[in-house]
């Protein structure tokens, strides 16, 4: 299986779980998702962006521009109290829907066999 892009609807939880880790800037962010995902996930900076610019105005992240390791300007993400709050109902959102979806997986697989 090759890399696809993020699953719908997952990419600010996922921006924000990374945030949780540590502050950093917008090309950290896609770096650690691709390799916490181990290759299968890769975050499009055209939807990265805009989804931090989101993020930004609803008060879930801060930023700030410092210098990146390689000696660079870049905007550096920090995670808020607010954010923290939005990652929590969004991982409980999420585990929800994950055992529903097993739960009608298995369900269905079951039934069909019948």
């Amino acid at each position: 299986m090759g890399q696809q892009d993020v699953v719908q609807g997952t990419l600010e939880m996922l921006i924000l779980k990374t945030l949780a880790l540590e502050p950093t800037h917008g090309y950290g962010v896609a770096t650690r998702i691709e390799q916490v995902s181990q290759g299968v996930f890769r975050v499009n900076p055209g939807s990265l962006l805009p989804a931090l610019a989101r993020m930004e105005q609803a008060g879930s992240v801060k930023s700030e521009w410092r210098n990146s390791e390689n000696n660079r300007r870049a905007k550096y993400y920090k995670l808020t109290a607010r954010g923290r709050k939005a990652l929590a109902a969004e991982e409980e959102t999420w585990n929800r829907q994950v055992s529903a979806i097993a739960r009608i997986m298995t369900n269905a697989k079951a039934t069909s066999e019948a």
